[in-house]
């Protein structure tokens, strides 16, 4: 039967009592290494992956701060967990070590329960953190499904996605809603993959019965991301089915009208137009830059929000940075 290995943990200390005690602890739960010194527990942290380090501070040669310190600097090993152990009668900055990336502190002579308690804990968050990464990668991996199937190389969503984020910082989010909001954008057009080729990709204008096949992509998209559990996905769900709404009632799928539009709809159709304007497609070639930006202005308070258009204008150079950066041929971050 299979059994799902347990979480690795370094513990680090030049007293070999001391690592008996921990390990006394820890083993019935957790896979144990251990290092005598600190050149030690970085050539470990280099050759395995450890879920989480306990480090003494205190050691001859290199102390825990320093590392704490080799640890983040390596891009391989800086994501790993440390919590410093120290002992009472110690004189630390306990400041400096969070400011070096240690994320807690246990006491010496240590208490068995609270550094059960502890090492669960921090676990956890790590495990937390997972999973969100891997939601955001499935999203972002979605979202590039989708768009496989209209622009081989799938670029159109990560420069609109990042135009969203430039427009929602430059409105007042802060970096956290910006990013979310970003993620949430790489979905727009995941109702594109219920879409027959020869409407998506047809080299010419769509005809009236197309077209109205066509835009059911915002309602496929939308029940897609339907009965959402987190912020991200909600967010991603109003950006599909709104995206293709017009401020002055004549988008679709709804018809709504100026602020009845959520603002993530309002800003993914000002960067989900820019760039489509400006992208080669099976059905048309690329405009230049200033008749994009030109159309864009003139559709302000009939297509889009005469509130954002002037900050879109503004923020227009780090818009053609990012248009520049992740071009046709490039990669996708």
């Amino acid at each position: 039967m299979y059994r799902k290995p347990l979480p690795r943990i370094l513990i680090v200390d030049d007293e070999p009592a001391n690592l008996k005690v921990m390990k006394q602890v820890l083993q019935d739960h957790y896979r144990l290494s251990f290092a005598r010194s600190g050149q030690d527990a970085l050539k470990l942290a280099k050759q395995d992956y450890f879920d989480l380090i306990l480090l003494d501070i205190m050691m001859p040669g290199m102390t825990g701060f320093e590392v704490c310190e080799q640890l983040k600097a390596n891009p391989e090993t800086s994501a790993i967990p440390v919590i410093f152990v120290t002992a009472l009668r110690e004189s630390i900055d306990e400041e400096k070590g969070f400011e070096i990336g240690g994320v807690d502190y246990i006491v010496k002579p240590i208490v068995p329960a609270i550094v059960r308690a502890r090492v669960k804990t921090h676990l956890s968050m790590v495990k937390m953190d997972v999973l969100k990464a891997t939601q955001v990668d499935l999203i972002q991996r979605l979202g590039r499904a989708a768009e496989f199937k209209d622009n081989e190389t799938g670029m159109h969503v990560l420069r609109m996605s990042h135009y969203v984020k430039i427009l929602a910082l430059a409105i007042g989010m802060d970096e956290e809603q910006a990013d979310e909001l970003r993620m949430a954008a790489t979905m727009h057009d995941i109702g594109k993959i219920a879409i027959p080729d020869n409407i998506l990709l047809k080299p010419g204008k769509l005809d009236e019965e197309e077209f109205n096949h066509m835009k059911r992509h915002v309602k496929v998209g939308a029940s897609i991301l339907d009965t959402p559990r987190s912020s991200l996905i909600s967010l991603a769900r109003n950006i599909a089915l709104t995206h293709h709404e017009k401020w002055d009632g004549t988008g679709y799928p709804e018809g709504l009208v100026g602020k009845e539009i959520p603002i993530e709809g309002r800003l993914a159709a000002i960067a989900d137009v820019f760039d489509a304007l400006t992208s080669e497609r099976p059905y048309k070639k690329a405009w230049p830059i200033d008749e994009a930006v030109m159309f864009i202005e003139q559709q302000t308070g009939k297509h889009f929000d005469p509130e954002l258009v002037p900050i879109f204008m503004e923020q227009l150079p780090n818009i053609l940075e990012i248009k520049a950066k992740f071009h046709e041929e490039g990669h996708w971050d």
